[in-house]
């Protein structure tokens, strides 16, 4: 089977009939005792005043105008380098851990005959690898999860084709991670108009700048289409490649004396080196944290609410923001805690982390906007030498094991294969699986990462991040014991104060993980 490889499709699904007399209108609304209304604009308004708020940064107005996207044939590598890689958006994305990848479809750059049959001869390697590994992992699956749910010859049918299906969505979950990161995905992604503006200044930055100014182009002409003024009248043109300024530190990992890519190699190697040293053998360390976060939350909410200290110590106001018990927002659907005052004061404890996940593991963990992280640029940090993740289930299956590690050297040898046929490391590096190994650190107020921790340590999460969140909640009981307290899965916060236990209904995991928490064990 081919790779079926297509250019970016982009359609604008929603948008703003008027996006630049909206912007404008909002700008006069700043100086009048009323709403100023789409239809007053003038010519003469739409060409003065949208250039000198734009020019003077007075950015605001540009973000009440929205567009709806649908994205196809666009690479993970993209996406996570570029689209998702900053807070300001939002995507619903097709999953690659629930929906099996049948088809051979990815980007694929520009590149000679040669270079492209080794590109090709990789991409259908994994995706054959993907498919004898989704099979080699199904009967595993299904063993632990027949235990797990008590699966047995007199169970209905439906429990039986229940357990199956899981345990084969299982399987590719974990198959998913020889997947090269040029596999296609597809979105709807909204955005406001002054974002739309900032990525197209962008976009020929990061790791992919000849698939994003692709795919940024066409998401510009659509709005063009719309209202041409929206770019005619306000804007400024794209940074060149050399207007970067990352790439100003080309000179640290291509010094003179250096042949190509082999001086990136080692200047990363001794890099990671150092990254691996300090982290300890953990998946995530915890580096920094506000130390007197306890007694300085405690602070805050008595201000706040006008209480003294006799009235209410660190502990009882603590209690009583993290409690269930005595705060309903711990129990609420819509995530009330970032609007109510209750919990504001949680913004003034934070934490830094160290963490070591593959790129599959991390396009997940980098949807969580406010917990920001300094992800590395691969270009920069890519060694010729295999550096990935194994995932628990494969290691723990010998013949799947083979096969993985086989095919993940057969992807790194083919990358290099191209670096030292002279193809940039923009397109060698679509190459790297999934399981590719990235380092980086992350920081984060308690506020937004009780979210965070709240969503990944539930058996259901994707099980890199859920190691990552269990070590990074153990340390902080370590250090902040009052704060911790309260904090873990769905299910430890809603015992014994709502029901259903578990909010998953039906994805129920089949493990009464609240009765023992934090002293689980997560099989699967």
């Amino acid at each position: 089977m081919g790779i079926l490889t297509e250019k970016p499709k982009v359609t604008l699904r929603n948008y703003f009939q008027r996006p630049l007399d909206s912007s404008v209108a909002a700008a006069r609304t700043c100086y009048s005792p009323r709403v100023i209304g789409t239809e007053e604009i003038t010519e003469e308004q739409r060409s003065h005043i949208a250039a000198l708020t734009f020019d003077a940064g007075h950015h605001t107005v540009y973000q009440h105008p929205h567009f709806e996207f649908g994205l196809e044939n666009i690479s993970r590598q993209f996406v996570w380098n570029f689209l998702h890689n900053y807070p300001f958006y939002n995507s619903e994305q097709s999953s690659q851990r629930f929906v099996r990848l049948d088809e051979i479809r990815a980007f694929v750059p520009p590149l000679d005959e040669t270079g492209r049959q080794i590109y090709e001869e990789a991409v259908t390697r994994a995706w054959d690898s993907y498919r004898v590994l989704s099979d080699l992992l199904k009967k595993d699956t299904f063993e632990i999860l027949s235990d797990i749910f008590k699966l047995h010859p007199t169970s209905s049918d439906k429990k039986k084709k229940k357990v199956k299906r899981d345990a084969e969505k299982k399987a590719i979950e974990v198959a998913r991670y020889v997947i090269p990161i040029a596999a296609f995905t597809s979105m709807v992604h909204t955005i406001s108009g002054i974002t739309l503006h900032r990525l197209r200044r962008l976009m020929h930055s990061g790791d992919t700048p000849y698939e994003t100014t692709q795919v940024i182009d066409e998401m510009v002409e659509c709005v063009r289409k719309v209202d041409p003024a929206f770019f005619e009248k306000i804007g400024d043109a794209p940074l060149e490649i050399q207007q970067v300024p990352e790439f100003n530190f080309r000179s640290i990992n291509f010094p003179p004396e250096a042949v190509g890519f082999v001086a990136v190699s080692r200047s990363a190697q001794a890099s990671l080196r150092e990254f691996d040293m300090e982290l300890d053998g953990r998946v995530s360390k915890l580096v920094d944290y506000s130390p007197h976060a306890e007694h300085t939350v405690a602070n805050a909410l008595r201000y706040s609410l006008g209480v003294s200290r006799r009235e209410m110590n660190d502990a009882m106001a603590i209690d009583a923001m993290l409690n269930p018990a005595k705060n309903r927002y711990r129990l609420d659907k819509l995530n009330l805690t970032y609007h109510a005052p209750l919990m504001k004061p949680l913004h003034h404890a934070s934490y830094t982390f160290i963490k070591k996940i593959s790129h599959t593991a991390d396009s997940q963990d980098q949807r969580h906007r406010m917990v920001p992280g300094s992800r590395p640029m691969m270009m920069f940090t890519d060694t010729r030498q295999p550096d990935f993740i194994t995932p628990r289930l494969i290691a723990a299956n010998s013949r799947a094991l083979e096969v993985y590690e086989q095919t993940l050297e057969f992807l790194w040898n083919s990358k290099n294969r191209l670096l030292d046929h002279g193809v940039p490391p923009e397109f060698a590096l679509y190459l790297l699986p999934n399981a590719k190994a990235l380092r980086f650190s992350e920081s984060g107020s308690l506020l937004y990462l009780i979210h965070k921790w709240t969503m990944r340590t539930c058996f259901n999460a994707q099980d890199e991040i859920y190691e990552a969140s269990m070590q990074e909640l153990d340390q902080v009981r370590q250090v902040h014991p009052l704060l911790a307290k309260y904090l873990g899965p769905p299910c430890v916060v809603r015992v014994g104060q709502i029901l259903p236990i578990c909010s998953e209904g039906a994805h129920y995991c089949g493990v009464k993980v609240w009765e023992r928490f934090p002293h689980v064990e997560r099989r699967l």
